[in-house]
């Protein structure tokens, strides 16, 4: 199994920090009790600038689930065709070899979902076999690359399409003024990105060379009793943040033995993995990810870059940091990664890589 190509996507309208703290504080200029708190949250989340699928100006009028709803949609579609298609093409595919996609999303809702609106704009086959995932959040774009891995691992001649498009901008919410919420609206961003995985068996193109890393390992684990850390309360305004303080403390106290188990179950032990692909949840979780590994502070480099580029994506940030990964760094070869990330549930999703 081989992760043998990524595509992204992201919004037209790019923002600075400084101009999203700016239109919010103009927003909620009578709402706030303390103003200044929003600029000092926005200033510490580690983000530098974001793509949002509408200009700033118009977010004021989209009033109630309905209208957000009906722009994910249209804007989940549109932002999915267009990383799908980077992610295929450049191994010479089309939708029409795909036999299974794979849909990553918690910021909107559809039923037709967004895979089947994309089968009838795109020559995907009939029988393409449809997994729409809703409700893992960050954590969703690890824990679907595992999916679609166990997919191919089944059917080794296949190939396998994981698409996650995530609008968090959508789910700003004016009647909450809430730490947790000001943080979000400082930290999360829209984008998508579409990962393709391929069979040991599947039959590419003469010309193409899939120089992606195989997948040797997943794993995916459960810590009980922690929904209070992180998710969404769902109503009548839409998604409204959930987001404790203890997400660093879940990392320092599980991150270390669960990876240190996983790679010894594989034979290897931490100072082989070369190189980590994890997700750009925030600069808090970011440091409670280097300190419980005691990674060196470049370990996490490419991460830390999407954060400051395009913030946290959701589910979509690891596969960002992972296109990345591909373009600018891939690793020697033989060398070891992992992919990870961790989200409601709470839980975490481990993926071991070998270039």
């Amino acid at each position: 199994m081989r992760i043998s190509s990524v595509g992204t996507a992201l919004p037209p309208h790019r923002y600075s920090q400084s101009e999203v703290a700016d239109a919010l504080l103009n927003r909620w200029q009578n709402k706030l009790p303390e103003p200044r708190l929003l600029t000092r949250l926005h200033a510490n989340c580690g983000v530098d600038f974001r793509h949002f699928v509408l200009p700033l100006e118009s977010y004021p009028a989209l009033v109630g689930f309905n209208a957000t709803n009906d722009v994910w949609i249209t804007n989940a579609v549109e932002l999915g065709q267009a990383c799908i298609t980077r992610a295929l093409s450049p191994l010479g595919l089309t939708p029409a070899d795909v036999s299974a996609i794979f849909f990553a999303s918690v910021t909107g809702i559809a039923s037709p979902t967004v895979d089947a609106r994309l089968i009838n704009l795109m020559p995907f086959p009939t029988s393409v076999k449809r997994t729409p995932i809703f409700g893992l959040g960050c954590v969703a774009g690890a824990a679907g690359i595992s999916r679609a891995s166990d997919y191919v691992r089944a059917f080794p001649d296949q190939v396998a399409l994981l698409l996650s498009v995530e609008l968090c901008s959508l789910t700003w919410q004016d009647g909450d003024q809430s730490i947790a919420n000001l943080i979000s609206c400082g930290l999360f961003g829209d984008g998508a990105a579409a990962v393709v995985i391929t069979g040991d068996d599947a039959k590419l193109p003469a010309s193409t060379v899939a120089a992606g890393p195989r997948i040797l390992a997943t794993r995916s684990t459960f810590y009980r009793n922690t929904e209070y850390v992180m998710g969404w309360d769902i109503g009548d305004t839409g998604f409204t943040i959930v987001l404790s303080p203890d997400v660093p403390k879940v990392v320092i106290e599980n991150l270390r033995g669960d990876v240190e188990s996983f790679v010894a179950a594989n034979g290897i032990g931490l100072g082989d993995v070369a190189s980590w692909i994890f997700h750009s949840g925030g600069p808090k979780v970011l440091e409670a990810v280097e300190s419980s590994l005691d990674l060196p502070k470049d370990a996490l480099a490419a991460s830390w870059k999407s954060l400051r580029e395009v913030g946290n994506l959701s589910a979509a940030s690891v596969l960002m940091v992972l296109a990345d990964t591909l373009e600018s760094q891939p690793g020697e070869p033989g060398t070891y990664s992992i992919l990870a990330a961790m989200g409601p549930g709470f839980c975490l999703e481990l993926v071991l890589l070998q270039w």
